[in-house]
């Protein structure tokens, strides 16, 4: 039986009432595991007719279902990045708003990447992602997440969110608030979460959540969205800061999530002494009523009038490379010659008319590569965004001796003609090498090869 906090167990059977029994044999039952499709390297029919993970379907999320599959992270298929595992509670967020492919999107607490790889899912090629995160190491782990599912024109930040607010103002269609909390709806699968947490964090987060909030209405387009979210009980964290900024922003309100949202999920808590008519609008995940951990979300439109983004100017006077075109040529089955942007000195493809200030960017489209004397050396990222597009491709099965092989950084035999080549499984990229007289030279990079056959 888990020690939750004294002080969090008595506000939990003021706030749960009947359901409280039902919630403490929730939070001591193993947590519930997940995974979603990622769409932008394989279509849902495709991956079902090979998914080995579990077929059980989530019923809010398009293409996510419950896992049951152990060391999932070995698989080909999760280093191919088809898929993305994810608790099922956190995949409710993204789903509140049905997000257009063209819209232009801001992530701004975003590692480790679950929900911003989701909502670009959704965005498709066309529509632009800004991912921030203020810890750097964590910011990498979210620039490799994108890099591993392959997505393209997505951006990644590692600075403050009133930063955020001065660098892309008036910007973002919708804004995803994925707020920093007490973590309460964690404590099943996150022990430091109940060490940690006390009244004092829980006031703390709240008033971080607010200034977030406040930033977020700063980079918001006039008629744009915020999703805000947390995955805390705390009404606090949750109603309270929700319903405290529609009070400060007049110009706000509370809109219901989208219908499959709404069916999964409880209704957002009315509070003693709350001013807001709709604050039941807003949504909870429960663990004993939900498959899932904690969540808290809630969908806050600005009432003004859509206005269309004005496009600014990316595009450098800077000459690209020959060396460069000469390679894309002979890789390459096609490509937008547009699409090429010198970001700093690193050669890339960003499609958007976003512009992205010099040392603004961790990560600014996908990095092609570097430009040495005469050669280009390819980027992982390169690989896995474009491998579909690849000349030469070597396809692996996902049982085979030589995908295990390569995974682990070893060289195969091939029949592939001389040059960069992209290695597939089932049709999806898993990495690049350079082909030479009937031998794979591998380029899956050191930090991700498997280590056990």
């Amino acid at each position: 039986m888990k020690q939750l906090p004294i002080d969090f167990t008595n506000r939990m059977k003021v706030l749960l009432g009947d359901e409280y029994d039902a919630y403490i044999k929730a939070v001591n039952e193993p947590a519930v595991k997940a995974f979603r499709i990622n769409t932008s390297k394989i279509s849902v029919d495709d991956f079902e007719k090979i998914n080995p993970f579990g077929k059980d379907k989530i019923s809010y999320v398009d293409g996510g279902y419950y896992l049951n599959f152990e060391k999932v992270g070995n698989h080909p298929f999760h280093h191919a990045g088809m898929i993305y595992v994810q608790e099922p509670a956190a995949m409710a967020p993204a789903e509140c708003v049905d997000i257009e492919p063209d819209a232009y999107v801001l992530d701004m607490c975003a590692a480790p990447g679950g929900k911003s790889t989701q909502i670009k899912n959704k965005l498709g090629d066309n529509g632009i992602l800004v991912s921030n995160e203020i810890i750097p190491s964590r910011c990498k782990i979210l620039t490799g997440n994108i890099e591993r599912l392959g997505l393209k024109n997505c951006v990644t930040t590692c600075m403050d969110t009133s930063r955020l607010a001065k660098f892309f103002p008036d910007t973002f269609d919708i804004i995803m608030v994925d707020a920093p909390c007490s973590g309460e709806g964690m404590f099943r699968k996150d022990q430091i979460a109940i060490d940690e947490w006390s009244q004092e964090n829980v006031n703390k987060c709240a008033g971080r959540q607010a200034e977030i909030l406040e930033n977020a209405v700063k980079c918001l387009k006039s008629g744009g969205t915020i999703i805000y979210a947390t995955c805390t009980f705390s009404l606090e964290e949750n109603e309270m800061t929700v319903e405290s900024f529609l009070k400060s922003h007049p110009d706000f309100e509370i809109i219901p999530v989208t219908e499959r949202v709404q069916k999964a999920t409880s209704d957002g808590i009315k509070f003693d002494g709350c001013t807001c008519e709709n604050i039941g609008f807003s949504r909870r995940f429960y663990p004993h009523k939900n498959a899932g951990e904690g969540q808290f979300m809630a969908v806050l439109r600005h009432n003004g009038e859509k206005t269309p983004y004005i496009k600014s100017i990316k595009k450098q006077t800077s000459k690209i490379d020959s060396v460069l075109i000469e390679f894309l040529n002979d890789t390459l089955k096609d490509y937008n010659k547009e699409d090429i942007y010198l970001y700093g000195d690193t050669p890339v493809f960003f499609g958007g008319d976003i512009e992205i200030k010099k040392g603004t960017a961790f990560m600014c489209g996908v990095t092609i590569g570097e430009i040495k004397k005469n050669y280009v050396l390819p980027h992982h990222q390169f690989f896995m965004a474009y491998g579909s597009d690849f000349k030469r491709k070597i396809d692996l099965a996902p049982d085979s001796d030589d995908i295990q092989k390569y995974l682990r950084g070893e060289e195969i035999k091939t029949d592939c003609t001389n040059g960069w080549a992209a290695v597939t499984v089932c049709g999806v990229s898993v990495g690049g090498t350079k082909v030479s007289n009937g031998v794979a030279k591998n380029h899956y990079p050191k930090g991700l090869r498997i280590h056990n056959a």
